[in-house]
């Protein structure tokens, strides 16, 4: 089969397109024959092993997942020993975690790490939900605790979490102030924002009143300046995964590493967001998709060959919502 391959870290032209074998599904596993598959912050720092810090578990001297990717949608072509919950034919969608492997023809995922595509959905959308919207469901449900009524904050709305984040902050019944730049201020209001901050023109941390929960998906401001966008008992979720600025030791893990210090000592609620897969939270996605209260949002397609120049795309800060393969 062909996948986008990797065998040492550094700029998207270390991706190479290549035959490899095709996977053979193990006891609860199931191949899948990927159809599409979605790009994420997630790839391009798998791909440059940046921040510098994080190679102690993606691989010192380069990565130990050979395959790039992480989200996908396909058909399941076969499946191992003690699966149960699907069969040949499925249409399934799914988050491989940090195993990676998506960009590529055929893929073996963990039964328990996929589930049935939304049916409204073609399988661009559906590739581009998995880890984006476990981010934006897990950044607001569970990690912000929110409730209807209450004013949530997106930093970084127009992005592929962002977009998801903003409708799924109306669906849980919040009063949402998008953050985004000039040319997103219309996509940003179009999915739901009640209110929206340019960027460019306006300091959000300033001008934008205080908010219940701020859900920070950039990075790119001090937890001075986002505290500043809190009521006092507030909630900041840190979760910024930045754009490649030419490499750094910690990246964004600083930001978190210093919110979990302070946390303690404060009456905000600090949380950092470890978005983890799993199929209940892709059966929760896959419900409000097929209810019609969230539609991912794709800003091109390329196939999959292209990757290299898609994450070339995705990583200098030009993209907004979903950049998707086709495969």
């Amino acid at each position: 089969m062909k996948a986008i391959v990797q065998d040492r870290y550094g700029a998207p032209d270390t991706l190479t397109l290549a035959e490899v074998d095709t996977p053979v599904p193990a006891p609860g596993e199931v191949l899948v024959r990927v159809e599409a598959a979605a790009l994420n912050a997630y790839d391009w720092h798998a791909m440059r092993g940046d921040p510098r810090l994080a190679r102690l578990a993606m691989g010192r001297s380069r990565p130990r997942a050979r395959i790039r990717g992480r989200d996908f949608a396909g058909r399941v072509a076969a499946v191992g020993a003690d699966v149960r919950q699907v069969r040949p034919g499925d249409a399934v969608f799914g988050d491989l975690g940090e195993a990676n492997g998506a960009f590529a023809e055929y893929v073996c995922v963990p039964e328990t790490l996929v589930a049935a595509q939304p049916a409204n959905l073609t399988p661009q959308q559906a590739a581009a939900l998995p880890l984006a919207g476990i981010t934006a469901l897990l950044g607001l449900r569970d990690a912000g605790r929110v409730r209807p009524g209450q004013r949530v904050l997106v930093n970084g709305a127009s992005g592929g979490v962002g977009t998801l984040a903003v409708q799924l902050a109306t669906v849980l019944g919040a009063t949402v102030t998008g953050v985004c730049s000039t040319r997103n201020v219309d996509l940003v209001r179009a999915l739901g924002a009640d209110h929206v901050v340019d960027y460019t023109r306006d300091d959000f941390t300033r001008d934008a009143g205080r908010h219940d929960v701020v859900l920070d998906l950039v990075g790119n401001r001090s937890l001075t300046a986002l505290r500043r966008a809190l009521t006092p008992t507030g909630t900041l979720v840190l979760s910024g995964g930045g754009v490649y600025g030419g490499g750094s030791l910690v990246g964004p893990v600083w930001l978190i590493a210093r919110g979990r210090l302070l946390a303690p000592f404060v009456r905000h609620r600090i949380v950092t967001l470890a978005a983890a897969p799993g199929r209940q939270h892709l059966d929760t996605l896959r419900a409000y998709a097929e209810a019609g209260r969230l539609t991912p949002v794709i800003d091109r397609t390329y196939p999959l060959h292209e990757v290299p120049r898609a994450i070339r795309y995705l990583e200098g800060e030009h993209a907004r919502a979903k950049v998707v393969i086709t495969v």
